[in-house]
């Protein structure tokens, strides 16, 4: 850990009925005691139960810098095609909370040392120099301004609502507000985080050494910067995958230097040839070397990402619909754009069945829908054939802000890594906050 300032960062990690821990060195637990190795907690009567007696919460805190514990079975890739378990490894604090009907572990650490994860399980460690130094100062960014969001919420105690619905449309995004207790979680659904398990190389400590404190910022704020595996070709702006809040300098643009004009890819017909085509763009790539400095071993389980395509017979079409969000539309007949943002993805969708219609949005609520896990994007085009829905689909991810294979390629073409996050991240400026 390191000794330097930096803030600090509360992660949730896992949460479970019953959770099996290592503390790999001497820690002082909120009981009094001086305690190391294996542990059990689990939930008794809706309190922690540890060693015989039961707590509304446990704090553990290191006693040597270089302190270090293990949580058991942690699942990564929550609702991904490759979710799974695995025994992980997290430096400083740990701290045991009940939510709801399990308890909830959470790493406290310092914002320089979760990055220094983060990084190393967002992507490969092997990455160019300046890719890693452009994700350190994204993923410092998109951490404290979702900590500044958090506590304006919770300062105006205004009702947070993420969710709209009617007898015509059901409109859902997923945001970091799901979580109260801590700052993020350690999954895709905030940013990946797998402690110190995913092993972090020297040129990751030295990108985020390069860049400590580094924050991308517009207007005075910092910015809300967001990245996806793969745009597609054509960034996604904030309002049309979240609140309908629009932030200049993520804004719609084309993910090339050479090419800089874009169709209007609101448009049906442009987002058909754009969808089906295959643009230049500088995620359009399938350089092995590149994809590999993103995609860690899992993630290289999926290959197509830049164009794809996923057919369906209406039978498995409407049982999956079914099973992913709860609505019986009877035999799905067709699905219809209803609107589309400007990487041509769907904000909008209407889905037509025997039993009701109705349209669903945004992004991720139209991916959850139409796949056993998640869709690679909702920049899709409906085909007919055989009797088959066919989805032939552009990117992988929401598309807004930084594209990590469109960034790979940039670093690989030799541009330094501010040239890179100001060609995403639109008139914004980077500043030293700490």
């Amino acid at each position: 850990m390191s000794e330097k300032k930096q803030p600090a960062v509360s992660v949730g990690i896992m949460g479970d009925k019953r959770i099996e821990f290592t503390l790999c060195t001497d820690y002082k637990c909120s009981n009094g005691s001086i305690v190391s190795g294996n542990a059990v907690v689990e939930l008794v009567d809706g309190e922690i139960l540890y060693n015989g007696k039961k707590y509304e919460s446990l704090l553990f805190e290191a006693c040597v810098p270089e302190g270090s514990f293990w949580l058991r079975g942690v699942t990564i890739g929550v609702n991904f095609h490759w979710e799974r378990k695995e025994d992980q490894r997290f430096g400083n604090n740990l701290k045991f909370i009940v939510e709801g009907d399990k308890i909830t572990a959470i790493n406290l650490i310092g914002v320089e040392d979760y990055l220094t994860s983060v990084i190393s399980s967002e992507m490969s460690a092997t990455a160019s120099e300046e890719l890693l130094k452009a994700h350190a100062v994204i993923s410092r960014s998109w951490l404290l301004a979702q900590m500044a969001k958090n506590k304006e919420i919770t300062t105006s105690k205004s009702t947070y609502s993420a969710f709209t619905e009617n007898e015509q449309e059901r409109i859902k995004w997923y945001d970091r507000e799901d979580h109260i207790n801590f700052d993020v979680c350690a999954d895709d659904h905030c940013q990946r985080y797998q402690g110190m398990t995913r092993q972090s190389t020297t040129k990751v400590r030295e990108a985020i050494e390069a860049t400590w404190g580094e924050l991308l910022k517009y207007d005075g704020k910092i910015c809300d910067a967001r990245f996806s595996k793969s745009c597609g070709g054509a960034f996604e702006e904030f309002q049309n995958c979240w609140e309908n809040v629009r932030y200049p300098y993520l804004a719609k643009q084309r993910d090339s230097k050479r090419i800089t004009e874009l169709p209007d890819l609101t448009q049906e017909d442009e987002a058909f040839k754009w969808i089906t085509g295959s643009p230049e763009a500088f995620c359009n790539t399938t350089d092995k070397e590149i994809l590999s400095q993103v995609l860690n071993n899992y993630d290289q389980e999926t290959t197509d990402f830049y164009r794809w395509r996923v057919e369906y017979t209406p039978e498995e079409l409407s049982a999956l619909i079914l099973k992913r969000i709860g609505i019986d539309f009877g035999l799905v007949t067709d699905l219809i754009p209803v609107e589309r943002g400007t990487s041509g993805r769907l904000i909008k969708l209407k889905i037509v069945g025997s039993k009701r219609t109705l349209t669903i949005g945004k992004e991720l609520e139209i991916r959850k829908a139409l796949s056993p896990s998640h869709l690679y994007s909702s920049a899709f085009v409906v085909l007919k054939e055989n009797g088959k829905f066919v989805l032939v689909g552009a990117g992988w991810g929401h598309g807004v802000g930084l594209c990590q294979i469109g960034a790979a390629v940039m670093g690989a073409q030799g541009y330094k890594y501010k040239d890179i996050l100001l060609h995403y991240y639109i008139g914004a400026s980077i500043e030293k906050e700490y």
